[in-house]
C-alpha cells in the first residue's frame, strides 16, 4: 500500500514538473539547468571561498582569542591565588610571632611584678615587726610606769584611808613597804 502511494505521488510530482516547465518556470525546463549549474556551482564556490577565508578565520581567532584570555585568566587567578596564601601564610606567622611576644612579655612583667611585691612585702614585715617591737617596748614602759604610779597612787591612798579611819598619820615607809609587797604579789599576773 505504500508504495502504491509512493508511485503514485511520484508520477504526479513528475507530471506537475513538467507541467510547470511548460507554464513559464524556466528553473525547472532541462535547457536552463546548465546554466543553473554553473551559477550554482560559482555560487557556492564564492560562497565556500568567503567563508573558508574571511569567516571562519575570523570565528577561529575570536575562539583562540578566547582561549588565549581564558587561560591567561586562570594563569593570573592561580598566581593570585598562590600570592595570597603566600601572603597568608606570612600573615599566620606574624600573628604566631607575636602571641609568643605578648606571652613572653607577660611572663616577664608577672616574674617583675611577682619580685616587686615580694621585696614590698619583705619590706612591709620589716617595718610590721619593727612597729610591733616598738609598741611591745612602750606597752613594757608603760606596764613599769603604771606599776610605779599604780605603787605611788596606792601609799597616797593607803595613807589617806588610814589617816582617816585611824585618826593617826603613820610612818611613809611602813606603807610604802606594806604596798610594796601587796602589790609585787598581785601584780605578777599582769606582768
Amino acid at each position: 500500500m505504500k508504495i502504491c502511494i509512493g508511485i503514485v505521488l511520484a508520477y504526479y510530482a513528475n507530471y506537475t514538473v513538467l507541467f510547470a516547465a511548460e507554464a513559464g518556470m524556466p528553473q525547472l525546463d532541462p535547457k536552463y539547468w546548465v546554466s543553473q549549474g554553473f551559477w550554482l556551482v560559482l555560487v557556492f564556490i564564492g560562497l565556500y571561498l568567503a567563508m573558508a577565508n574571511f569567516f571562519i578565520p575570523k570565528i577561529k581567532n575570536n575562539l583562540n582569542n578566547r582561549d588565549n584570555k581564558i587561560k591567561n585568566d586562570l594563569d593570573e587567578a592561580k598566581k593570585f591565588k598562590d600570592e595570597s596564601e603566600k601572603k597568608q601564610k606570612e600573615y599566620d606567622e606574624t600573628i604566631e610571632t607575636a602571641k609568643k611576644q605578648v606571652q613572653k612579655i607577660l611572663s616577664e612583667n608577672k616574674n617583675r611584678l611577682n619580685t616587686e611585691i615580694q621585696k614590698k612585702k619583705k619590706t612591709a614585715e620589716i617595718e610590721i615587726e619593727m612597729e610591733i617591737e616598738k609598741a611591745e617596748k612602750e606597752i613594757n614602759t608603760l606596764k613599769k610606769d603604771s606599776v610605779i604610779h599604780v605603787a605611788k597612787i596606792s601609799e597616797e591612798l593607803a595613807s589617806k584611808v588610814i589617816e582617816e579611819i585611824s585618826g593617826d598619820k603613820l610612818n611613809e615607809s611602813s606603807i610604802k613597804a606594806a604596798v610594796l609587797e601587796n602589790s609585787k604579789n598581785y601584780l605578777k599576773k599582769y606582768l
